[in-house]
């Protein structure tokens, strides 16, 4: 999960100016624009949140998915067959992208509203001009996750989950299938497991296939996330997708989708590579210490 964020935080702040900033045109020019006026930190604003509790989130995916996955194939056979079923692999990532949401919306909030503060925290811009947009409010995720549960509480902190379900639910589908089928069809016959070199390439495919899937809605959930720093603008996701289509038409809809499947594949090779990695390492020191 470390590997992830670290391999994808940069393209990931610029993917979110795209979808929920103004005048920032391309992602050239979104780029250019945020190095001119924030230099290389901006590209890293609201890292440390979800570096802190990646762990957690990603603990939660990959272990309810192989949980269920294990629990499904346990239920049809005595034991589970060597490859799993389409049908269990399906059932398991849908299972995943529910549960995900719980933990993931107030992390991805926080990640958001730090990414849209385009200028530093200081005492005298917030008493000058904190509802200003593009001026400091948040001196850091405790204590933006704080005034976002002081002033909004609880429904607050999860705004924006449902687009974030209608998100993850199709997503991790689209992520954890492709990752198995190219996993299969590029690992050698006669291999035990694939290779280091065939999970990179599966988990950059996966993760550039499954950001191109649930870009349209990762878009909506951006925009209500990162309403609310300086405006309300929008009542629900619904509201947000209609404003959102009337105002700038149907493209909105597919803002950022471009650098959402290029920062997929580096971000989710590198989830899948510790992932497996360390589940192999793992693995082997329980057989070393429990022969």
């Amino acid at each position: 999960g470390i590997a992830s964020v670290v391999a994808g935080h940069p393209l990931d702040t610029v993917k979110t100016r795209l979808q929920a900033g103004q005048g920032y045109g391309n992602t050239l020019k979104c780029v250019l624009t945020v190095y001119r006026n924030e230099s290389v930190t901006g590209f890293f604003k609201g890292m440390s949140f979800p570096l802190a509790s990646i762990g957690i989130y990603s603990s939660v995916v990959f272990g309810v998915y192989s949980s269920t996955l294990r629990f499904l194939s346990q239920l049809r056979h005595a034991e589970p067959p060597a490859a799993p079923s389409l049908t269990d692999m399906t059932v398991a990532s849908l299972v995943a992208g529910v549960l995900s949401v719980g933990i993931g919306t107030p992390v991805e909030l926080v990640k958001i509203r730090l990414q849209m503060q385009t200028q530093p925290y200081s005492k005298e811009s917030v008493k000058l001009k904190s509802t200003v947009p593009g001026s400091a409010v948040y001196r850091g995720p405790i204590h933006c996750f704080r005034t976002i549960l002081q002033k909004e509480g609880i429904a607050g902190v999860y705004r924006g989950n449902v687009a974030m379900l209608l998100r993850d639910v199709p997503g991790y589908y689209a992520y954890f299938i492709p990752y198995a089928m190219f996993c299969d069809w590029i690992t050698p016959d006669g291999s035990v497991s694939p290779n280091p070199f065939s999970i990179w390439v599966a988990g950059g495919v996966a993760g550039a296939v499954s950001w191109a899937v649930c870009t349209p809605m990762d878009v909506v959930k951006s925009r209500l996330q990162a309403d609310g720093v300086y405006l309300n603008q929008y009542k629900g996701t619904l509201d947000c997708m209609l404003q959102s289509y009337q105002n700038e038409g149907v493209k909105v809809f597919f803002r950022g989708l471009t650098v959402n499947t290029l920062r997929g594949f580096p971000s989710s090779a590198a989830m899948f590579l510790g992932y497996e990695l360390s589940l192999k390492a793992m693995k082997r020191c329980q057989t070393e210490t429990n022969p």
